[in-house]
């Protein structure tokens, strides 16, 4: 009978146990963003320029999945930030360009912080993640201060690097803000909490000036650089507005009237190499973190940049070069490590796919379609193309094979992407490819809101 009792209190505390785990709630998974500025697809792993040495950025493609045709909303900081980050498309905002300031069109609790902070997450931000470095204070739990830091080290100016010929021989890696950035990021990452954490690392590099420590310089002798492909007579066949957005007359005649192409790239790889050197310290800090197989990172760029293709420089622009950007996730669970995704999609789905994978409710507002099923399998079926818009009703819409640029004023261009990757032959004036510009232009916006200055 003693056995018996005993058997029947162990049966039952085992029992208990079980129910106990069926009922504990699933601990939300933490989230890990890195939001890069002006960062373009020369990296390593994604094959656009052979001279890339991204080994950090290859090391975080092999962990998830990479999308090799992601495509940012806006092709412009601010605008890009303010529509990644707040779920809302520039023709729906009006918030087109820099200099638009963004707090005008994204009110506080909007933005994706603000959800992770009311559903119960320790929200954290540090360095760049919308423009000028400024937030919506009410959004964050905590946020790094840049008192007392340099974006760009002592002494560096806009230029250098790019059109000025000037080196900073001392600059050393904590001269730039994103070194702290990045001490931030790691040490909120080593914290302790009950709580679930939503940790973005904004680097600030590889945006203007073109400067790093002289260290980074070294894997790219001048001697060795490579200019992007391109063709002299590349602009015959774009239209007048198309011409205005190339802006050969600007930074492409200063380059070649100055002979400094070639240093330009140079500086830009060797500023890029700087930024994957702090990537590589985060993610040693997240792959040596308790929290790893419970932490979802994803990464992103804010929009590409041009470096003399189609005689056009930074970004500003709706061509290939500009508004093509990396992004690579990592879902513990769901990705499978070392996975490519080739469907095109835009920078505003990592609002709705990082709410949805975290159980948080989307706000009405979000505009962005959500790419888990993209997240489990690479393959899948996806019939959604990319949208990125510059400016009031210029957009282009690109598929997995055309890219379709509508500009205000009626002007059109359109490309074979996948067999015409550097966009050279405008195809719009072909009358058996009219089926597919009508195709994609059901895409456009039917009533975008005027800007407001």
């Amino acid at each position: 009978m003693r056995h018996l009792c005993i058997i029947s209190i162990a049966f039952a505390f085992l029992a208990g146990s079980a129910v106990g785990q069926v009922n504990a709630e699933p601990k939300q998974p933490n989230v890990l963003m890195v939001a890069v500025d002006d960062l373009n697809h020369w990296l390593t792993f994604m094959g656009r320029n052979p001279q890339a040495q991204t080994p950090n950025f290859d090391r975080l493609a092999k962990m998830g999945v990479a999308f090799t045709n992601a495509y940012c909303a806006v092709p412009a900081c601010e605008p890009s930030r303010c529509a990644l980050m707040g779920g809302r498309r520039p023709w729906t905002t009006g918030c087109y360009k820099n200099g638009d300031q963004w707090k005008k069109y994204q009110p506080a609790g909007d933005g994706m912080a603000a959800q992770f902070l009311n559903a119960g997450y320790e929200v954290f931000g540090a360095g760049k993640i919308y423009h000028s470095m400024d937030y919506h204070a009410s959004e964050w739990t905590d946020y790094m201060s840049k008192k007392g830091l340099s974006s760009n080290g002592p002494g560096v100016q806009k230029m250098d690097g790019y059109h000025n010929d000037k080196v900073h021989p001392n600059l050393k890696d904590d001269d730039l803000i994103d070194w702290h950035t990045t001490n931030y990021c790691i040490d909120r990452l080593n914290s302790e909490s009950d709580q679930p954490f939503f940790i973005v690392c904004g680097l600030y590099k590889p945006h203007l000036p073109f400067v790093a420590p002289r260290k980074y310089y070294d894997a790219f002798p001048l001697e060795s650089i490579q200019l992007p492909p391109h063709r002299e007579n590349d602009l015959d066949d774009l239209p007048p507005a198309g011409l205005r957005m190339a802006g050969a007359d600007k930074d492409h005649k200063k380059f070649l009237k100055s002979g400094r192409w070639k240093a330009a790239i140079q500086s830009y790889l060797a500023t890029c190499a700087y930024t994957d050197m702090n990537l590589g310290r985060l993610l040693d800090a997240y792959e040596s973190s308790p929290q790893k197989d419970n932490t979802i990172l994803v990464l992103w760029t804010d929009h590409g940049w041009s470096l003399g293709e189609k005689q056009h420089w930074r970004k500003f622009a709706l061509w290939e070069e500009p508004t093509r950007t990396p992004m690579i996730w990592v879902v513990p669970g769901m990705t499978t490590p070392g996975s490519r995704c080739e469907r095109t999609v835009d920078l505003m789905s990592v609002y709705p796919t990082l709410c949805k994978l975290a159980g948080v409710p989307v706000p009405e507002h979000v505009e962005g379609h959500e790419i888990t099923s993209l997240l489990k399998d690479p393959d899948a079926e996806w019939n959604i193309p990319a949208i990125t818009t510059h400016g009031y009703e210029n957009h282009a819409v690109r598929s997995e094979q055309y890219r379709y640029i509508r500009y205000a004023n009626g002007d059109e261009e359109l490309y074979d992407s996948r067999n015409d990757p550097y966009e050279y032959d405008n195809l719009a004036g072909k009358p058996e490819l009219q089926i597919v510009k009508d195709e994609l232009a059901k895409w456009l916006p039917k009533d975008a809101v005027k800007p407001k200055r």
